[in-house]
């Protein structure tokens, strides 16, 4: 028996029975039907796949299109997984009405069960309205990589008393506003499991400790795919970039010494038809010869 579709009801009643929940990222087709295979709870398609697939410098660049495009390749081979589409920077932080847009065509477009956008009390309203119009959201607080150059870098959110406290009351305003979870990045772990603690809906903890209700990575940072930097709060289960390249180099040496393609791997032909072209061949050169 096929296990059933992953709701939002799922994840709240996961962290109701204290079950954990699990999710990963995933930026196209292939990836996507492994990781739901492997029965993750959520698929998250981030904006981290700006700097994981595009090679940008930060995840500030990525747009609209681009998320719409890999959310939609990510949607077409989940079955199982709930799969939610991250809003980039820009495609809800400028109105109510261009934030409920752009998570309209999350929806309708790229085909995402519910939408993932940054920020804390700030986005409530925005929350609010996206809700309102029959949209999920999931909030992310803490490091918030689309606004880190304000946060004065990729750095632990929260160690302080007031940060702390900030941290608290965003994720309250967030539940008030209807957010069905909340993504908790690069947090103390007693602050995490505070917020957790003191919120009815589930928390995702990325750098943020064992007592959140979930936890999520991304799946290049996991399987070591992703070599310009592996964040402290990452376990590699694998290194598949060491895999990759063995193979590629394996591939050149046997190109370049004629070990392939081998009889095996290339196709034959009915031997009266090949030696009836090779005959008229022959005919061809002899009368452009005389």
């Amino acid at each position: 028996m096929e296990p059933k579709k992953m709701t939002v009801p799922d994840l709240k009643e996961k962290k109701k029975s204290g079950r954990k929940i699990t999710m990963l990222t995933a930026y196209d087709y292939p990836t996507a039907l492994l990781v739901d295979r492997a029965g993750i709870d959520a698929i998250l398609v981030g904006d981290s796949l700006g700097m994981v697939v595009l090679g940008y410098r930060d995840t500030v660049s990525v747009t609209m299109d681009e998320m719409l495009h890999h959310t939609k390749a990510v949607s077409s081979a989940v079955k199982n997984a709930l799969v939610i589409g991250d809003m980039p920077f820009g495609s809800y932080n400028v109105s109510v009405e261009k934030a409920v847009g752009n998570a309209n065509r999350m929806m309708k477009e790229a085909h995402a069960d519910c939408i993932k956008l940054e920020g804390g009390r700030s986005m409530a309203p925005l929350v609010g309205a996206i809700v309102k119009a029959g949209i999920p959201v999931q909030g992310h607080i803490g490091l918030t990589p689309q606004t880190a150059s304000s946060l004065g870098g990729f750095k632990v959110q929260g160690k302080s008393f007031e940060a702390a406290k900030s941290l608290i009351e965003d994720a309250k305003a967030l539940e008030d506003a209807g957010c069905f979870s909340i993504v908790l990045e690069a947090i103390p772990s007693p602050i995490a499991k505070i917020i957790t603690g003191s919120i009815s809906i589930p928390t995702i903890g990325i750098g943020a400790g064992i007592d959140c209700d979930g936890q999520v990575l991304v799946i290049h940072d996991l399987i070591g795919l992703f070599e310009r930097f592996t964040p402290k709060f990452v376990k590699q289960y694998a290194k598949i970039s060491d895999d990759i390249l063995s193979a590629v180099s394996r591939y050149k040496s046997d190109v370049e010494n004629m070990k392939f393609p081998e009889e095996k791997h290339s196709f034959s032909m009915n031997e009266k038809e090949l030696e009836k072209l090779k005959t008229k061949r022959k005919v061809r050169v002899a009368k452009k010869a005389g």
